[in-house]
């Protein structure tokens, strides 16, 4: 039986769950669920994801309502090898500190457009454009260390940050001026072919909700 994966593709940890399972030819069925229209706030959305969040990934009795999490469980289950999600503990503590960090830069991409989309605010603050610059400047220090954010190999914590940035550039475009680490990181990561298939079309889908939405 395949794997249910819920999802709306303008959402980025549902590109980065998509992107994920291109990777590793996981057997899926899709099913979306239209925020916009509310599908997830459904009583039988609600009773699986109490959260009323995407993406939610359903195996038999197996509910993940967590894009990290979807992603090391997929990984883990699919995976041909460990190159994308270390088992030696060391590195594999690497990669959960920059998943961790892509909860940082959902939130303040989050922070503008959750704003925007479902309370009618057009302008972000000072702050929340500053915040993304903060965001931007943290993933410019990893990567001066590093070839990729996690060591010097692609890992799922790559994956998962490409979908976070590729929204977040819609807000505060990435200045390779500023940030030339990370500007190089994007373009090599937006040339894959999982993002070509899996995370192209939502992010520019986004990006042409993002332009009516906002006044940048």
């Amino acid at each position: 039986m395949p794997l249910k994966l819920y999802k709306m593709d303008l959402s980025p940890p549902v590109c980065a769950a998509l992107m994920v399972c291109d990777v590793h030819s996981v057997p899926i069925e899709m099913i979306e669920v239209n925020l916009l229209a509310k599908d997830h706030l459904k009583p039988e959305y609600l009773k699986k994801n109490p959260m009323h969040t995407i993406p939610m990934l359903e195996d038999d009795d197996l509910i993940i309502h967590d894009s990290h999490a979807i992603l090391t469980y997929l990984t883990e289950k699919y995976g041909k090898d460990d190159s994308l999600y270390p088992k030696d503990l060391k590195k594999r503590a690497l990669v959960d500190q920059k998943l961790f960090f892509d909860t940082l830069l959902f939130f303040r991409m989050r922070s503008v457009t959750y704003a925007a989309l479902f309370e009618g605010v057009r302008k972000p603050t000072e702050k929340q454009i500053k915040d993304l610059h903060e965001a931007y400047s943290f993933l410019e220090a990893f990567l001066s260390n590093t070839k990729f954010v996690a060591g010097d190999n692609m890992t799922i914590a790559d994956i998962s940050i490409l979908a976070s940035v590729a929204a977040i550039r819609h807000i505060v475009p990435i200045d390779a001026s500023k940030y030339p680490k990370t500007a190089a990181w994007f373009k090599f990561m937006e040339s894959q072919s999982f993002y070509k298939k899996c995370g192209e079309k939502g992010s520019l889908g986004l990006g042409q909700v993002l332009k009516k939405a906002l006044d940048l």
